[in-house]
C-alpha cells in the first residue's frame, strides 16, 4: 500500500535496541547514564504535555516522580544514542479519583502528579493518538503495551509460580520450572470489505451513536490472515468474500493487538448479522462515505482518527490503496 507505513502507532523507526536486553551490564549502564530518559505510565497512560503541538514527556532519571514508580523499568529503545525507559506510576493514587469516568469509552479525564509541572498530565492514549508525533505515538504504545503485559503474568503459566522481570522488561523467567514467557501480540485482522461503489460497515453494542467502522476481528490458531478475513466477514454479516489482499498494519495497545489492515472483494451483498457480535451493518457508497468525512451524514459518524479503520476508508477514498 503506498501509505502503509504513515498509519498511526508505525513508521518511526525506533530504534528498539533488541541487542543489548540481555546484557545486565549495558543494562545498568543505561541507567546511570546522564541523557537517559524516562518516559512514565500511570494505569497506562502517559505523561504527555497537551498543549499543541503535544508531545510525550520525557524525564531524567533523577526526577523525583519516580520515586511513586513501580520496579523494574522497562527499555524502550535508544533516541540519538540515549536510552528510552519506560516507568509505571500506577501504584500512585490521585485525589479525587473519578473511577466511573475512567471507564467510559473515551476517558476524558486527566491526572496530575504533584511532583510534576501543571502542565504535564497523564491522558488516555486512545484520546490524544492523533496529538503525537510518529516517534512518540510509538513510544507510548509500546510502553503501554508492554507494561500492560507485565500486569497480567505475574506468574507462571506453566507452574503458577511467581515469574521474575528479565531481558530489560521484554520476559518474565519463571525460577521454579525455568520456563520463558514474552509479551503477546494477538492477531486481528480488520477488513475493508467492497462491492463496486461500496465499502461495508458494521457497530458493536456499547458504541456511541453512530459510530460506524469496519469490521474485524481476531486471527484463530492455523488461521491465515486470508481465512480470517472471509471467516470473520460471513460470521458478523453473512456475507461472502473473494479475493483478499493485504494493505497495512498497526500495533493497537488496547490492550495488546496488531491490525492487519485487508482489503477484501465481497461476492454476495445480503447481509444477516450475528446480534453477538455486531449490532448493525450496511453498505455505504462512495458518496456517501464522502459525506461522513465532512460531518455531514445524516447518521453515521466519521471512524476515529488515528485508528486504522479511518486510515484506510481515508485511503479508499483517495484512491491510494495500491
Amino acid at each position: 500500500m503506498r501509505h502503509a507505513e504513515e498509519v498511526t502507532f508505525g513508521g518511526s523507526a525506533l530504534d528498539r535496541a533488541g541487542e543489548v536486553r540481555s546484557n545486565p551490564d549495558v543494562i545498568k549502564f543505561m541507567l546511570r547514564a546522564g541523557d537517559t530518559k524516562a518516559v512514565i505510565f500511570w494505569r497506562g497512560k502517559p505523561l504527555i504535555s497537551p498543549q499543541r503541538p503535544a508531545s510525550l514527556v520525557r524525564l531524567s532519571l533523577d526526577h523525583p516522580v519516580l520515586a511513586d514508580a513501580e520496579a523494574d523499568p522497562i527499555l524502550l529503545g535508544r533516541e540519538d544514542g540515549a536510552a528510552v525507559f519506560a516507568f509505571d506510576l500506577s501504584k500512585w493514587a490521585p485525589d479525587g479519583l473519578d473511577e466511573e469516568g475512567m471507564g467510559s469509552f473515551l476517558d476524558p479525564s486527566e491526572q496530575r502528579h504533584p511532583a510534576l509541572s501543571e502542565e504535564m498530565v497523564f491522558a488516555e492514549l486512545r484520546r490524544v493518538m492523533t496529538w503525537l508525533t510518529p516517534r512518540d505515538a510509538e513510544l507510548a504504545a509500546t510502553g503501554k503495551a508492554i507494561i500492560g503485559w507485565h500486569d497480567i503474568h505475574g506468574y507462571c503459566a506453566k507452574c503458577g509460580a511467581p515469574t521474575i522481570v528479565t531481558q530489560a522488561g521484554w520476559q518474565r523467567s519463571c525460577p521454579t520450572c525455568r520456563a520463558s514467557h514474552f509479551p503477546r501480540t494477538d492477531p486481528v485482522v480488520i477488513m475493508l470489505i467492497t462491492h463496486g461503489n461500496s465499502v461495508l460497515m458494521g457497530r458493536s453494542p456499547g458504541w456511541p451513536q453512530g459510530m460506524y467502522s469496519l469490521l474485524a476481528g481476531f486471527v484463530e490458531p492455523g488461521e491465515t490472515l486470508e481465512a480470517a478475513v472471509r471467516r470473520e466477514v460471513f460470521e458478523e454479516a453473512g456475507v461472502r468474500v473473494g479475493a483478499v489482499n493485504y494493505l497495512a498494519s498497526q500495533p493497537w495497545p488496547f490492550p495488546a493487538s496488531l491490525m492487519f489492515g485487508c482489503q477484501g472483494e465481497a461476492t454476495s451483498t445480503d447481509i444477516s448479522i450475528d446480534p453477538v457480535e455486531i449490532e448493525d451493518a450496511q453498505w455505504v457508497t462512495r458518496e456517501e462515505m464522502m459525506e461522513v468525512f465532512a460531518g455531514n451524514h445524516v447518521s453515521i459518524l466519521p471512524a476515529r482518527k488515528g485508528a486504522i479503520a479511518h486510515f484506510l476508508l481515508e485511503n479508499w477514498l483517495a484512491d491510494t490503496l495500491e
